[in-house]
């Protein structure tokens, strides 16, 4: 019997030292990924400490980013990407439409649209070609709205893209596909709506049955239904608080994304779990040796740790600090849409070139099918901005604001969605970039009569050189300038030189 202890003890004993041998060993190889290239830089859960990280020249240089709103909601295709909150509200008319279609919310649940998301045609080498040749740097799908389903291969949900609808990792397939393109890959959020995105709490609805809490979240007190324009209340509790980290964590760790960018609404997410996924990002950044942005939308960081994104608008005047806008290219909708109202490729070029003079990059939203084809208007829209770009992209790609950001007379109406209130512009409004010493001045539009600079006239005070050459892009021809007291006048060609916005190279000693 003593024999038989002796056994058991030593036996315990080795296998305890194998346990400590195998902690240590985890701890020291944690230890070691967060060493950058040999010199130990850790970001701390403070906002002090994550003021600290700095915005990577990629973002800066980069300028054009592309994602896409695609997932169950556009199997219905029916109003916009809010389908799957709006047919659960009564007297709305995708309610209406929802139970005349598809029958009552009981039988037929928007749990009921994933095995139709089944994303046939989808083919992420062909979407990252398409991406590039739109002169895109960055790009990804969205990885979870605020519908609750994930677009990659979760171990932490069955309610996920590999397991149900397309059965594939969507997020894993176009990074990679992203990546043998050259662009940097981006991951996008939204998760943080789910809470009470559904009414949980009434049973005549398949929102409420605890079998499908996975994807419809937790359960909350009537009332709670959230809403766009008022907080949610009450607040979610700490296991969504670790949900909505612990995801986070597994799309860093498997799909190392170069951008992680928020919707808004972050800020019912408690504080220091939103602190804690910026020191988890920027530490992953430095372990995989990758320079990382994030973004965040009104207050959901605090200024200066991330980088300031605002939704379906722009800055009315240049900024000092990198910031981003994202826009959908339907005037309607994120998701695709039966009738989609889709922006001209000279509209989106404008508000490229007018954000980019402001000290912003774009990223721009498409609109896919439920089987994974993009629409070809959408195609056709994005190689017109590919187009551009392959002749004028100097002006746009790795350049910086200049002293002012333009002039004419069509002014930006500032604040979150409100792109819908700006006008188009006129051949009279010009924006300026700046690189190498290299003065860009850009018309958005063909001058009607003599082009004119204003802002180069030396009362100005702007331009401190003598002017050496002005050249048109995309132009072989020579053009004939003189330095006059009201700018720089510049003859034009008397045939039309490209389609949209039209760049003078402007270079001086």
């Amino acid at each position: 019997m003593k024999n038989i202890l002796n056994t058991i003890f030593k036996t315990a004993l080795f296998i305890a030292t194998l346990l400590v041998i195998s902690c240590d060993d985890k701890k020291q190889k944690e230890n070691e990924n967060e060493q950058h290239s040999g010199t130990l830089k850790k970001y701390e859960p403070t906002w002090e400490s994550l003021k600290e990280h700095e915005t990577p020249e990629w973002f800066r240089d980069a300028k054009f980013g592309i994602y896409c709103h695609w997932g169950p909601y556009s199997v219905p295709a029916y109003k916009n990407e809010w389908y799957s909150h709006n047919m659960y509200i009564e007297g709305n008319d995708v309610r209406e439409h929802h139970e005349k279609t598809y029958g009552p919310l009981d039988e037929f649940g928007y749990k009921d649209f994933i095995p139709m998301f089944t994303a046939e045609k989808f083919d992420a080498n062909e979407w990252a070609k398409l991406f590039k040749d739109a002169g895109a740097k960055f790009g990804g799908p969205v990885s979870e709205h605020a519908d609750g389903f994930a677009m990659w291969d979760s171990d932490l949900t069955e309610w996920d893209a590999m397991d149900k609808g397309p059965k594939r990792d969507i997020v894993g397939e176009m990074a990679e596909a992203l990546r043998k393109q050259n662009l940097k890959f981006i991951a996008t959020y939204h998760r943080h709506w789910l809470y009470a995105w559904y009414p949980t709490w009434d049973e005549n609805t398949d929102a409420s049955n605890s079998k499908y809490s996975g994807l419809y979240g937790p359960k909350v007190p009537e009332g709670t239904f959230v809403m766009a324009e008022k907080p949610t209340t009450p607040l979610p509790d700490n296991e969504f608080n670790k949900e909505w980290l612990d995801r986070l964590k597994e799309i860093v760790d498997k799909y190392e994304p170069d951008l992680v960018w928020f919707d808004n609404k972050m800020d019912i997410i408690d504080e220091d779990t939103r602190k804690q996924f910026l020191k988890y990002y920027y530490n992953a950044g430095l372990r995989q040796n990758r320079e990382v942005v994030a973004t965040y939308k009104f207050t959901d960081f605090v200024e200066g740790s991330a980088v300031l994104d605002v939704e379906r608008s722009r800055m009315s005047e240049g900024k000092d600090f990198p910031w981003l806008t994202d826009d959908s290219i339907d005037w309607k909708s994120w998701s695709h849409i039966e009738n989609p109202d889709y922006k001209s490729a000279n509209r989106l070029i404008d508000v490229l070139v007018d954000i980019v003079s402001k000290n912003g990059n774009l990223l721009l939203n498409i609109t896919p099918k439920a089987n994974g084809e993009i629409p070809q208007p959408v195609k056709d829209r994005l190689l017109d901005m590919g187009a551009w770009l392959e002749t004028n992209g100097e002006a746009i790609y790795g350049t910086r604001p200049w002293k002012i950001y333009g002039e004419g007379p069509t002014q930006v109406v500032e604040g979150h969605l409100s792109e819908d209130l700006n006008k188009e512009n006129t051949e009279k409004d010009i924006r300026y970039t700046t690189k190498d010493e290299i003065l860009y001045a850009i018309t958005l539009g063909w001058p009607k009569s003599k082009l004119l600079f204003p802002a180069l006239a030396k009362s100005k005070g702007y331009y401190d050189k003598e002017v050496t050459s002005v050249k048109l892009l995309g132009s072989e021809l020579n053009l004939d300038w003189e330095m006059t007291e009201e700018g720089l006048a510049v003859q034009l060609p008397k045939q039309k030189q490209g389609k949209h916005a039209f760049v003078f190279k402007i270079e001086g000693k």
